[in-house]
């Protein structure tokens, strides 16, 4: 199957790069609100693992429709042709006026169609409908090609309904498409209307969707994998300097507080080399940070600020049970060594004195170790990070961060919004059953260390937090009633 290929034409400043950008995945693409900005048509190929599966090409727009339909015309009623002939006078016209300085743009444009490329004609539909256009559509339908048009909403007004009825004369399939704001699924259900357009488009454009949603879900496994090395890490990191054997307590103190500040640094350092590989990953090699004054506070902000842990940690009711869960499992320990004797005492005990320790041990941030040397000195320690809701505050941070970079349109080129009201305590609506199972998770990790084992087990389950939408409404969540 050769893959299909697609010419976005339209008048200037209607979105066709945007359309583009979108479609192809491809954010270095330049798109700007000055008319005429793309004067040369080019070629984006989008491919999943090295393979094509469409081709998509940016033209610049019609300068001189109204010259180029008389010309068509003219050649047609001297050749005394029929409208079978009309795509080869098309070509007539291009080879024509291939040098013309006049025609520079429609030869642009219309050389991909004579070379057998489809037609995604683009209008805005917050202008109103004007008969200059018509000028512009009697030239696509004189190429034959098979042709669909998509209304791109740029500014406030809405004039869909007449683009509709005018739009309908000339194509087969009118549809509407926000090139900026199109998410996911209106972009399968674009490729499912161009499959319509031509029969040898047909497979290969429905491999090419089944091959995206595949793509997709890699991508989402992918970030949960490095997501799961990054908690990893992030709960077994700790900082270590040599000490004298007289140090004084304020020395001691000093060199505690550096400490923890070189474990926070390391810890956020991995947080930034993980938001860049899911960037990566989404195809986002433009993606500019948080710079709306709200988000930047949060998503830019210092991991360890006290506005970062109230937004996408736990909340208090959230962590006590968390904390009981991970008390379970410690005390579950204490009873495997008394050979179960203890009437799972230890586990009841444990699950107390975690749930209590997740209320109030909130102002410890990293266990403190003076650590003595098989040669001889002493190691002060500091960390891994034991406060029960950093864990869940990284993960909440996360979460959120690669809903908004999945989400993302590759068209939009506005730094990284969104509404801070929708992800507050997020973490509390996942189901519970998915949240004691991500407790035992980071008590095993904290307590045994990384593992191949709870690194697979962490892994599948932030794949299944990663498949919730994290703005969804708390009161819904299942989650919440835990």
């Amino acid at each position: 199957m050769s893959a299909p290929r697609f010419a976005v034409i339209g008048h200037p400043n209607k979105g066709k790069s945007s359309i583009v950008a979108t479609l192809a995945e491809d954010d270095s693409i330049h798109v700007s609100p000055m008319p005429g900005t793309t004067r040369k048509a080019r070629s984006f190929r989008f491919e999943i693992d090295g393979v094509l599966q469409y081709e998509l090409i940016d033209t610049p727009g019609f300068q001189r429709a109204r010259e180029l339909l008389a010309w068509l015309e003219a050649r047609a009623a001297d050749a005394d042709s029929g409208a079978a002939e009309r795509p080869a006078i098309v070509a007539e016209f291009v080879t024509a006026h291939r040098d013309d300085p006049r025609f520079a743009d429609e030869c642009e444009l219309l050389s991909p169609l004579v070379e057998g490329a489809g037609i995604l004609y683009v209008v805005d539909g917050a202008k109103p409908y004007g008969r200059e256009y018509e000028l512009e559509m009697e030239v696509l339908r004189w190429t034959g090609r098979p042709r669909m048009a998509l209304i791109n909403l740029i500014g406030e007004g809405d004039y869909r309904a007449e683009w509709r009825e005018a739009l309908g004369q000339y194509f087969s399939i009118v549809r509407e498409f926000n090139a900026v704001f199109a998410d996911f699924e209106k972009r399968l259900e674009l490729l499912d209307g161009f499959a319509a357009l031509d029969e040898s488009w047909r497979a290969p454009l429905r491999a090419a969707v089944a091959e995206l949603t595949r793509s997709r879900e890699r991508r989402r496994q992918d970030t949960a994998a490095e997501l799961a090395s990054l908690l990893a890490e992030a709960l077994t990191l700790t900082q270590q300097r040599a000490v004298a054997d007289d140090l004084e307590d304020e020395s001691r103190h000093a060199l505690e507080l550096e400490l923890t500040d070189r474990l926070k640094a390391g810890i956020s350092q991995r947080e930034q080399r993980w938001r860049r590989s899911v960037a990566d990953l989404y195809r986002h090699y433009e993606l500019r940070d948080a710079q709306d004054s709200a988000t930047a506070r949060v998503i830019d902000a210092e991991l360890f600020a006290e506005e970062t842990w109230q937004l996408f940690g736990l909340s208090r009711q959230q962590l006590v049970v968390t904390g009981a869960v991970s008390g379970g499992v410690l005390g579950s320990g204490f009873d495997l060594l008394l050979g179960g004797s203890s009437l799972m005492l230890g586990a009841s005990v444990g699950a107390v004195v975690g749930g209590v320790g997740a209320w109030f041990g909130g102002d410890e941030l990293a266990k403190v170790r003076l650590l003595g040397q098989r040669l001889g000195g002493n190691t002060l320690q500091v960390g891994p990070v034991s406060d029960p809701n950093f864990p869940w505050v990284l993960l909440g941070r996360a979460w959120t961060y690669q809903h908004i970079v999945s989400e993302r349109n590759h068209a939009r080129r506005e730094a990284l919004a969104f509404d801070l009201t929708q992800v507050r305590h997020q973490v509390d609506q996942l189901p519970g059953t998915l949240r004691r199972k991500l407790a035992r998770c980071f008590t095993r990790l904290s307590r045994d260390g990384q593992s191949a084992e709870i690194l697979a087990e962490l892994t599948e389950l932030l794949d299944e937090v990663l498949q919730h939408d994290p703005a969804s409404d708390p009161s819904t969540a299942t989650g919440s009633q835990d």
